[in-house]
């Protein structure tokens, strides 16, 4: 659900209040091996769907990754995602550097092929191993050079913990396949995996499968200090908005009146009257 007014785009979404998976790293919790496995398989089905409208997200991370109360994963911030069809492949320079699939990189040095689906799943690859080990297989940030991360997936191997099992090593090795054609890319391909031969995909659709971790339901599961960045930064606060439309609306007494005011009002009553608040004891 969505409306707007002369200022803002509003958008509606579910209450997820697990927090992110970058915010559960920097709270140093481990995440075993069930709970990534879990991870990828809800992941991979919430890819699969996205494949079917032909999106492309280009951003997948920890960050971007939220938890609802029981420890479901859901992909969020769709800002850079884009839509390819048939043969189609995007071009540009999008996502977040460390999570970047190495097509996206040689596209943008030699204008090769583009690149489609598949760098979602390599990012996929990069966060499962940045979940089970506490950092990601590349020593990739945002200011290394574009010819010097082509270079570490030419010259460096990923080196995988022998604490972890071998069918989760295969699968990790299979996601961070540098070509992608031979990487997997799509939900038959992870379904064919070995080490998910025992997963009840329906469960794992209905969200029936119990996660190893589930966050405090009594913590607030994020950093309060970056909902000061509105209040500080924003030159248009919202916390401001009522003063400032009624300022606005004093000068131009005709606004009241402006259909696009009106319908806002309507879509704000709507919300008013179905808006049901949030009981965290239940």
């Amino acid at each position: 659900y969505s409306f707007q007014d002369e200022e803002d785009m509003f958008m509606v979404v579910d209450l997820l209040l697990g927090g992110d998976l970058r915010y559960h790293l920097q709270q140093n919790v481990h995440f075993n091996e069930g709970t990534v496995k879990l991870y990828i398989c809800e992941l991979a089905l919430s890819l699969d769907y996205l494949q079917r409208y032909h999106i492309i997200h280009r951003d997948i991370k920890p960050d971007n990754i939220l938890l609802d109360e029981h420890g479901h994963v859901h992909i969020t911030d769709f800002n850079i995602a884009t839509i390819v069809k048939g043969s189609e492949k995007a071009s540009s320079m999008a996502g977040t550097k460390p999570y970047m699939a190495p097509e996206v990189f040689q596209a943008f040095m030699d204008g090769g092929p583009g690149y489609s689906y598949p760098v979602d799943w390599w990012s996929l690859g990069i966060t499962a191993y940045e979940l089970l080990r506490g950092w990601r297989p590349y020593e990739i940030h945002s200011a290394t050079p574009i010819d010097e991360v082509l270079n570490m997936f030419k010259i460096e191997r990923v080196h995988y913990s022998s604490a972890w099992c071998k069918g989760m090593i295969a699968l990790l090795k299979k996601l961070l396949t540098k070509d992608p054609e031979c990487r997997l890319s799509s939900l038959a391909d992870i379904q064919s995996s070995p080490y998910l031969a025992d997963v009840n995909w329906d469960a794992v659709l209905e969200k029936s499968v119990t996660p190893g971790f589930v966050p405090n339901k009594g913590r607030l599961n994020c950093d309060p200090t970056f909902e000061l960045e509105e209040m500080i930064l924003e030159s248009k606060p919202l916390h401001k908005k009522k003063k400032r439309l009624a300022k606005n609306k004093s000068k131009d007494g005709a606004k009241e009146t402006c259909p696009l005011n009106v319908h806002l009002q309507q879509c704000l009553e709507t919300v008013r009257k179905e808006f049901i608040i949030f009981n965290r004891e239940k």
